[in-house]
C-alpha cells in the first residue's frame, strides 16, 4: 500500500493508492483493503458502507469495461466545509467490447453501477487524460 502526503486541509492530507489487478476476484480483495482504511479513518458504519459501495462499483466498472492497469485512490477531502472521502479509479481507457450488445444484457444484472455512484455521492465525474481515464466520486462522511 502506498501512502502519499497531499496539499489538503489540516488533518486531511493522506492518500492511499491501491493497485487493481485486472481480474473479477481482485475487486473483493481491494474492497477489503479499502474497508481497513475506512475503519482506520473512524467513519460511521453508514458512511463506510456508502463509501465501500461506491468503491466496489467504480472498481467493477474498471475491471469489466476498461483496459488495465487500474488503481484506486482514496483520500479525505472537504466538500463545501463537510468531510468527505474521495474515491478515484484510474484505468487506461475503455476496452473494446467483446461481449454481447448492451441491449441483450439483463438490466437486473448490469448497468446500475454508475447510477448507484451518483446516488451515494455529493459530487462525481470523469476526467479523461492522455492515455487514461479517471472516474471519481466524493462521499460525505460527516
Amino acid at each position: 500500500m502506498t501512502v502519499a502526503q497531499l496539499n489538503a486541509a489540516p488533518g486531511e492530507g493522506v492518500e492511499y493508492v491501491l493497485p487493481l489487478p485486472h481480474a473479477s476476484k481482485a475487486v473483493s480483495a481491494v474492497r477489503h483493503r479499502a474497508d481497513a482504511i475506512l475503519t482506520h479513518w473512524n467513519l460511521s458504519a453508514g458512511a463506510a458502507e456508502d463509501a465501500l459501495l461506491v468503491i466496489q462499483e467504480l472498481l467493477t466498472n474498471a475491471v469489466v469495461h476498461a483496459l488495465p492497469p487500474a488503481t484506486l485512490r482514496l483520500s479525505r477531502v472537504l466538500v463545501d466545509g463537510y468531510r468527505a472521502i474521495r474515491v478515484e479509479v484510474t484505468d487506461m481507457g475503455p476496452a473494446a467490447s467483446a461481449g454481447p450488445p448492451v441491449s441483450t444484457i439483463d438490466p437486473d444484472e448490469h448497468g446500475r453501477g454508475l447510477c448507484i455512484v451518483t446516488a451515494l455521492s455529493v459530487r462525481c465525474g470523469v476526467a479523461v487524460h492522455s492515455g487514461s481515464t479517471s472516474r471519481w466520486a466524493e462521499v460525505l462522511v460527516g
